[in-house]
């Protein structure tokens, strides 16, 4: 089977690269075309990714390629991928390799080195895969070097001159390759070889990048000058010193039981091992997290498998620097224990702390040796306990990071998060057994989740399961499922998760703590540094402090932001559930209320605010704006520079913000930052986040008794089910909002409410009764001074005129519609009204206007992120193309529409797009390819009962089956005639009625 074309190889390239992961359109268009993809680049993938199928199925694959969006996934299944296999296999060696198996890392990583045939990905060119090539030439390399110090330790130093001289030519300034070269030369016998490599290194490096070698090859050649002995045997093979030189302690205590994951964390250890040597300064690491995600276990279990490595010992010390009844332990008796572990006699151990501490250095000095600290409270703590120079490695845990380190020290700092998902689920296996688990995977899988993957939690659930047999998995599920008894299910006695949180908590500043307990009263997935502020009633400065401490103490995380907008934080759900009960156990009577209160307060100003920007006018009509919150001052321009953008930063925390303020009794909060939200959930298509807002806010509006809240949410539910296509129900939702606008008095309500009935008479094809609610909610929006929704109705009420078929009626409400929009300063209300004066150019023949309007539209839409208003000009404008007879740039332009309903799922606008396509056919002379089109928008029309249309569709399908479109795509017409080519005005005609 061979794979036709550099598009395809490339495509192909990449989803082979990240099998069984989703590879996004964009990835691949940028792969394929780094500089500059064309227009029709998405169609391009579609139709790569639909050869290589076919090429697939014709070698009887059916089932690698899957559409899975954003993009495309290559399910590797029984099918063998040449990457994975070598990654697989280098994994599996170094974990032999960690496990002291070193023979059979070696052999591991010789079949991972075979699978290799000459250079990688060497037929697909482009930027991005020759950075792909590079990276796995990289891995390929560095698996070699790897091997090579394996087969030294093994004693074959003689098999591996000859690879590795060919390797140095090849590579120069790969210094563990000259290093490894030198001390294969120098154990064969070959000393002045092994010194002419390094001195050959070394020119090189001076006269091509002004550079000397690195320390492990200066200190390998000093070793090879003084014939060390150190140099005559492996490194894996611990020559103990005699006990009259110095002692040597092995302190590591034993390991957790059923050790599971952290591969990464274990892998970033390992490099404190092979790091180049540096005599100045203590190799260092820290694992800084949350009490109970493992920093002891991981600690400790690194530890033992590398203890081999340091022939002087391993030294151990529990600082207690988060102990909950003893004080933390003195660096001074730490260093008391560690001497006289190391053979200083009691007698001989130095008063003084900092004696103590120089006579670790100077004893360490000369010795690899292995220092594990656990629990460290400071870095005023851990410093007197750091060798000053030699081989030795230190490894500390903490809850806070030791953030003085980077200053003195390049020290490696591992922040350790919950387990994964998959590596939770074995943890639960290896503690409960396989068959707990076996008849409900889907439980466990549950089950980690509510421990939040957090290593205690799951062996505390996990060691109830093994102690009950009788308990199902399904049952504690269901237990942690109650927020309010989880902790206390994974905090047995006076221990558990409750113990370890209150540990970190009992030792924040009063403020942090305030604001901690405060923040876990929300109930958002994330929130910004603001939303601390309102909480705490403080400045946004103040709070990002005491936030950042938080974050340092690992009881908040910082979220994943998009690039320019500010951080936002999160809480893992324990950390959370901990937060409430303290802030119900600690907080003064009233206090959480009057916290929630000013956080959904700031929401709202927000939002509101927002909309205002967004519309370019007075919003709310008809009630009293929200009060703005003191303590943004001056933030709230850095915040709404751009609205959208802060709405969808905000888009999760917003849901969020309205359930709960809807469980909880504020309804007017749910049902006022609804409707402030409606043109984030509009312009972005988020249908969902509306329907399930306006529901909980209605519902929790009539609980309330809140008339003004429940009718504007009916009218809102009206909005979205004319967005939907679903009128009739529309015009049920308008008709009960607007009973309840006018016992209210909204003036404003009522005349939006009417607005949309009108929307469902047009749409109906009932011209004179949406004339008629035109008039009605004209009326309301001048009285309540609404320019922006004037503007709108205006452009609306042109709309129904072309519907009618007067053209001359429609352009001035069109032109006077523009106008108005613009006064708003509105981007959005100015898209709207010039995509209606377009509509009003087209059917007036104005076709350049109508082409330069739609191009108008078009700009506006795609600034502000409107996919749906960007595919209503895209319609627009491809219908002025072939109305000019521009039949390739139209159709161009229309399948760029076309992709876009098929992403909003508008069955409507994708029946539209559908019958400008078919005019397309039609007027290329295509009268079969036409009528498919013209079967389909009538098909589509019809779901959504929009009748009007549906006739004018079924006009065309007539005529291009009269004109011989009956027959199948790219047959003849009836008795084998050709097809015959329609007008840009004889379709126009068909077009007349109706029109949008």
């Amino acid at each position: 089977m061979r794979i036709n074309g550099r598009r395809q190889a490339t495509v192909l390239a990449m989803l082979v690269l990240y099998a069984d992961r989703v590879v996004s359109v964009d990835t691949l268009v940028d792969a394929v075309w780094p500089d500059s993809p064309p227009a029709t680049a998405r169609n391009q993938i579609a139709i790569c990714v639909a050869t290589l199928r076919k090429t697939f199925k014709q070698a009887g694959v059916t089932d690698l390629l899957i559409t899975s969006p954003p993009g495309y996934l290559l399910a590797k299944g029984e099918h063998r991928v040449d990457v994975q296999e070598f990654l697989e296999r280098a994994d599996q060696g170094r974990d032999a390799a960690r496990h002291g198996r070193t023979e059979e890392a070696c052999t591991l990583f010789e079949e991972a080195l075979s699978i290799w045939r000459g250079s990688a990905l060497d037929e697909t060119p482009g930027s991005r895969l020759e950075a792909e090539a590079t990276r796995l030439e990289q891995m390929r390399l560095t698996l070699i070097e790897e091997r090579a110090g394996l087969m030294l330790q093994l004693g074959r130093h003689r098999a591996l001159t000859g690879e590795l001289t060919e390797l140095v030519a090849r590579h120069p300034l790969r210094e563990q390759c000259r290093e490894h070269l030198m001390l294969a030369l120098y154990r064969s016998g070959q000393r002045a070889e092994a010194l002419d490599v390094f001195l050959a290194g070394r020119r090189l490096l001076t006269e091509q990048l002004g550079i000397e070698p690195g320390p492990g090859l200066r200190q390998l050649h000093d070793l090879i000058l003084r014939d060390s002995p150190e140099l005559t045997r492996p490194p894996a093979v611990v020559t103990p010193a005699p006990a009259a030189v110095h002692t040597i302690p092995a302190q590591l205590p034993a390991g957790v039981m059923a050790f599971t994951g952290r591969q990464r964390e274990m892998a970033s250890l390992d490099r404190l091992l092979k790091e180049p040597y540096n005599p100045h300064t203590p190799a260092l690491a820290t694992i800084v997290g949350v009490g109970g995600v493992g920093k002891t276990a991981l600690a400790v279990h690194w530890a033992s498998q590398v203890a081999d490595q340091f022939p002087d010992g391993q030294l151990f010390a529990d600082l207690r620097g988060y102990d909950e009844e003893q004080a933390p332990v003195s660096p001074a008796a730490v260093l008391d224990r560690f001497l006289r572990a190391l053979g200083i006699a009691a007698p001989q151990v130095p008063a003084d702390p900092d004696e103590r501490a120089s006579l670790l250095r100077s004893l360490l000095s000369t010795r690899k040796t292995l220092i594990v600290l656990d629990n460290v409270r400071s870095f005023h703590q851990l410093r007197p306990l750091l060798p000053g120079a030699g081989r030795s490695v230190v490894l500390a845990t903490s809850r806070e990071n030791l953030g003085d380190l980077t200053g003195d020290y390049t020290a490696l700092s591992i922040r350790l998060r919950m387990l994964e998902p998959t590596e939770a689920t074995a943890l639960l296996i290896k503690l409960a057994g396989a068959d707990r688990f076996g008849s409900d995977p889907v439980a466990v899988e549950q089950l980690g989740a509510l421990c939040d993957c957090l290593p205690l939690a799951l062996r505390i659930a996990g060691a109830r399961l093994a102690a009950k047999p009788n308990l199902s998995v399904r049952s504690l599920v269901e237990r942690l499922r109650d927020h309010r008894s989880r902790l206390d299910v994974l905090s047995p006695g006076e221990g558990g998760v409750r113990a370890g949180f209150r540990l970190t908590y009992r030792d924040l500043p009063a403020e942090a703590a305030r604001m901690y307990r405060r923040l876990g009263l929300l109930r958002t997935a994330d929130f910004a540094a603001w939303a601390g502020a309102a909480v705490l009633d403080t400045t946004v400065w103040h709070a990002e402090e005491l936030i950042d401490h938080l974050v340092d103490a690992q009881l908040l995380e910082v979220a994943e932001a998009a690039p320019g907008r500010a951080a936002r934080y999160r809480f893992q759900d324990l950390l959370r559930l901990f937060a409430r009960e303290r802030a119900e156990s600690d907080e003064p009577e009233g206090e959480t209320d009057a916290a929630l209160e000013r956080a959904f307060g700031a929401w709202l100003w927000l939002a509101e605010e927002a909309h205002r920007r967004i519309d370019g006018r007075d919003f709310p009509v008809g009630r009293p704006a929200a009060p703005a919150p003191g303590f943004l001052g001056e933030l709230a321009d850095e915040l709404l520079g751009s609205p959208m953008d802060w709405f969808e930063s905000e888009r999760t925390a917003v849901t969020d913000v309205v359930a709960q303020a809807a469980e909880t009794g504020r309804a007017g909060y749910a049902w006022m930052l609804t409707e402030s939200a409606v043109p984030h959930f509009e312009t972005k298509n988020y249908l969902e986040d509306w329907q399930r807002s306006a529901e909980q806010a209605l519902a929790s509006a009539r609980r309330a008794g809140d008339e003004p809240g429940e009718a504007t949410m009916l009218r809102l539910l009206g909005s979205l089910a004319i967005y939907q296509r679903r009128y009739e129900q529309a015009e049920g939702w308008n008709m009960a909002a607007l009973r309840l606008l006018r016992t209210t008095g909204d003036l404003g309500g009522a005349a939006l409410a009417q607005r949309n009935l009108a929307m469902c008479a047009r749409f109906q094809g009932d011209w004179e009764r949406a004339l008629e609610y035109c008039e009605a909610a004209l009326s309301g929006f001048h009285a309540s001074g609404d320019i922006g929704n004037e503007a709108h109705l205006l452009g609306f009420q042109a709309q129904i005129e072309l519907d009618r078929g007067n053209v001359g009626g429609a352009l001035p409400l069109a032109q006077e519609a523009v106008a108005l929009s613009r006064r708003t300063g509105s981007v959005r209300a100015e898209a709207q009204s010039v995509y209606r004066l377009a509509e009003v150019r087209l059917r007036a023949g104005d076709l350049g206007e109508a082409a330069e309007a739609f191009g108008s539209v078009l700009r506006l839409t795609r600034g502000e992120g409107d996919r749906v208003g960007e595919a209503h000009a895209l319609r627009g404008l491809g219908q002025t193309q072939w109305s000019q007879g521009l039949l390739q740039a139209a159709g161009e332009t229309l399948r760029q529409a076309l992709e876009i309903t098929d992403e909003l799922a508008d069955r409507f606008l994708y029946a539209r797009v559908e019958t400008d396509l078919g005019c397309v056919d039609a007027l290329g002379g295509r009268c079969g390819e036409a009528a498919e089109r013209f079967r389909r928008a009538c098909a589509g029309f019809g779901e959504v009962g929009a009748q009007p249309w549906r006739a004018q569709a079924g006009r065309l399908l007539a005529a291009v089956q009269d004109a011989g479109g009956g027959e199948a795509p790219g047959g003849g017409g009836p008795g084998g005639l050709p097809h015959r080519s329609f007008t840009p005005e004889e379709l126009t005609e068909l077009l007349a009625h109706p029109a949008n």
